[in-house]
């Protein structure tokens, strides 16, 4: 198998997006997160990367630049459009789980902000989601910023939103 981490393209995106949402059957809340994050991308209010197995799309992460954004809900801590951007929507397909990818692309998305201007980078966890934390915590997400509760489509506790101060190379 070969991997590939890269920005992702709009085949890529929509090879992710139709996985997502074929995943989650009868949910309208994905496809219209699908129009959101595609649009975060054409608009330059996010940036999606993507993972590719033998040249398909299989885990994603994004990162949002600005309060504007849905999933920041105005809160210029997690992302200013300037300086601090928000590590947002990390996947990947069950069966490439646990086999590094996520820290490979965790490492191309911090290159990539750090290359345009970002020194902060923010995460949200949810509370109960502690094998998660302790890998973000372990990525250097160490600087506590904020607790907030989560739309209660995707969450029932709180998500507890962490930073990193970018090092630079």
């Amino acid at each position: 198998m070969i991997y590939e981490y890269r920005e992702a393209t709009l085949s890529d995106l929509e090879t992710l997006w139709r996985k997502n949402i074929a995943q989650h059957p009868g949910d309208p809340h994905w496809a219209a997160w699908r129009e959101e994050y595609i649009g975060f991308n054409r608009s330059g209010l996010g940036r999606t990367f993507s993972i590719l197995c033998d040249g398909e799309a299989i885990g994603e992460g994004t990162l949002l630049f600005s309060p504007e954004c849905r999933p920041i809900g105005g809160q210029p801590a997690l992302a200013d459009g300037k300086t601090t951007a928000n590590v947002n929507a990390l996947r990947i397909e069950k069966a490439h789980e646990g086999q590094g990818h996520i820290s490979r692309l965790m490492r191309l998305m911090e290159d990539w902000a750090r290359a345009h201007g970002y020194t902060r980078l923010t995460i949200g966890v949810d509370a109960a989601e502690t094998r998660n934390l302790a890998i973000y915590l372990h990525w250097g997400f160490s600087e506590y910023v904020m607790a907030e509760e989560e739309d209660e489509i995707l969450r029932a506790g709180p998500v507890l939103y962490y930073a990193k101060t970018l090092s630079q190379k």
